[in-house]
């Protein structure tokens, strides 16, 4: 683990940024073309932040553009960056200064993504309307008008 985190790092160095956003938002990314590095890079930042990540080409590039900001972004960079670690020097700073962010006051903490199951996706197919499909399955009609949408346009697979 402490080598991939090492290796990881170099990759950051060389082809990633740290810092904070135009938004002040501190984050942690990585642009890649290899499919092996942003899925290690994914799952190394899982089991440190427990940010789940879909991996995915961008359509201009054919490239994976990796995004960690915020809370997420402060542990990685944390995990990443430690004391005393081989780093070049700018980012070595940038990492530690991503820990001097607090969280404004009202700033919402975006819930998990929904892990949808094919029960879940039924149910929201037969349920008379997105109020009761909602409040069978415990989350908000947003995310389920969304995912009723996808289902019946096609977008995910309908469920067995």
């Amino acid at each position: 683990m402490k080598r991939l985190r090492d290796y990881l790092r170099g990759l950051i160095d060389a082809d990633g940024s740290v810092g904070f956003t135009s938004q002040g938002f501190p984050f942690v990314s990585l642009t890649t073309a290899s499919t092996a590095i942003a899925s290690h890079l994914r799952d190394y930042a899982r089991d440190v932040t427990g940010a789940e990540r879909t991996l995915k080409r961008n359509a201009r590039d054919d490239i994976y553009n990796i995004l960690y900001i915020k809370e997420n972004a402060q542990k990685l960079a944390a995990d990443l960056y430690y004391p005393d670690c081989l780093s070049l020097e700018r980012k070595q700073n940038a990492a530690d200064s991503l820990s001097s962010w607090t969280r404004p006051a009202g700033m919402k903490i975006k819930p998990p993504r929904i892990e949808w199951t094919p029960e879940m996706d039924r149910i929201l197919l037969t349920a008379p309307t997105i109020v009761h499909a909602a409040a069978e399955l415990g989350y908000s009609q947003s995310p389920c008008q969304n995912r009723r949408w996808k289902l019946l346009h096609g977008i995910v697979p309908l469920p067995d």
